[in-house]
Formats: structure tokens, sequence, C-alpha cells
């Protein structure tokens, strides 16, 4: 399993699910992608969730805040990039349109962090690494491979993305509403257009999960209490895909991808 030590700027580096039942949760992920726990204190009755995946840190887990939860925010995955300058890539944030949620903070001698919002209202948090570079293993199976943003407005996240991370985007031949980003001369995810099959929904990042099988992947997703919110479909050219929801209604996607993405 190769070791990822470091992410480029404007990469996805971490992967953060936020939810209303974090022992549920472990037990659902770890069952269903065989990702191990390692829990810390975050104070009085609270505690951080790490899964690991063969060793390395793969993603992590939180509980919501009586707060948070009173404000409407539901069981969600975050998305977290990597930037060697948190302080400025947030205040550019402000400056191509976007709203800083919470300012930049420490995270003990782990990092520095900012939670901002693109113009059209999809969250994402920023990461400078310390002590704590991100994920340990990505495009593994059981790993998360891809991040994707689906949003009511492609042309102005774009633009909005590439001056903010100076992404490389690019079309797709199969989906002409879907835009691909590279960072560092590597794919590593996509702006998808909403249509009104969404209706109601708003912009927002989500995770794509490599698997084997994605059909057994969903099947095995609602046994253990989740959901499957559409497919299994194929994608030509890329593979197979499931939308799931795990038991508290958290998002996600699993992807088997075709041989010749992978060779």
């Amino acid at each position: 399993m190769p070791v990822v030590t470091e992410h480029s700027f404007g990469a996805p580096a971490w992967f953060e699910l936020g939810t209303t039942d974090q022992a549920a949760a472990k037990a659902f992920y770890g069952d269903l992608f065989g990702w191990n726990i390692s829990d810390s204190p975050m104070g009085p009755g609270q505690y951080y969730t790490t899964f690991k995946l063969g060793g390395r840190d793969v993603a992590a887990a939180y509980s919501l805040s009586p707060e948070m939860v009173s404000q409407g925010v539901p069981p969600h995955w975050h998305v977290y990039f990597s930037t060697p300058d948190v302080d400025k890539t947030t205040s550019a944030v402000t400056r191509l349109g976007g709203t800083v949620i919470r300012p930049p903070v420490d995270a003990m001698d782990y990092g520095r962090l900012s939670v901002c919002k693109d113009p059209g209202g999809a969250v994402f948090s920023l990461w400078q690494a310390r002590t704590h570079n991100g994920v340990g293993v990505m495009d593994e199976n059981n790993a998360v491979c891809w991040s994707e943003l689906a949003t009511w407005d492609a042309r102005q996240a774009g633009d909005f993305y590439r001056g903010l991370f100076n992404w490389a985007t690019r079309g797709s031949a199969n989906m002409p509403t879907y835009l691909e980003f590279s960072v560092a001369g590597k794919p590593s995810g996509g702006l998808l257009a909403m249509d009104d099959n969404w209706k109601g929904m708003p912009s927002h990042w989500a995770i794509y999960v490599m698997v084997a099988n994605a059909d057994e992947a969903a099947a095995r997703a609602k046994s253990l209490g989740g959901s499957l919110k559409f497919g299994p479909f194929d994608t030509p050219g890329v593979g197979r895909i499931a939308l799931l929801a795990d038991p508290q209604g958290a998002v996600f996607y699993v992807i088997t991808l075709n041989s010749a993405v992978t060779a």
C-alpha cells in the first residue's frame, strides 16, 4: 500500500465525518471498509476518531455539537484542502467571493485550519500541516480516491477554485456538465453541475471511496443500516458507482474503477 507523506497545495488532504452518533458511525465504517479505530480525547465526554487502513490515517469522525444540530447542520463528510499558508489562502477566499466561517486557528501542534464557504454555499476547510500531514493513504481499495463538488453554478465554482488553488481543469468527454480538476498533474476530483434532479439540495462536497466491487459494497452498506440513494451505475471510461448514506444520513460514494483507469 503506497504511503502518502505530503499533499500538494490545493489537494484534498483530509476527510472528516460530522455525525450525530459517533459510536454507530465507527461500527458502520469499520465494518464496511475494514477501517481500524483510534480515539483521542477532545474534552469532557468528547473524543475524535481517526480511521486507519493498513496502519495509515484514512479519514476521521467527530460528533456534531448541539449548536450545530440546532442550526440544521446534518451529518456529512467534509473535505480539507492542503495549503502551505492557511492565513494567506483564507484571505484569498474572501477576495474571490467566498466566506470565512471560522478564521484560522491552531489545532494544537497538528496544524492550522480554517473553515470556509465558496460563493455557491459549499463548505470546505483549509489545512496547513505541521505534525499531521493529512491522510496517509489514498487511491487504494477502501480509501478515498476522489473529491467532488456538486454545485448549482459550475462556472462560478470553477473560477473560484482555480483562483484559490491554481487548479488545472478540463471538461469530461462523457459528461458535458462535469469539470475535472488536477493538482500537480494528478487528477484529484471534479465539479458536477446539479440539475432539477437535485432540487432542494444545497451545493456540497462529497467523497468517493474506492472498493473492489461497488455492488457488493452497496449491499453491505444496506445490511449495516445504511441506504442506497442512487445506483449502482456505470460511467463509461471511469467505473461503477453507487451513492450511499450511512445510518445517520451522511452521504458518500463508492466506486470500482475500470481496469483502464487503474492501469
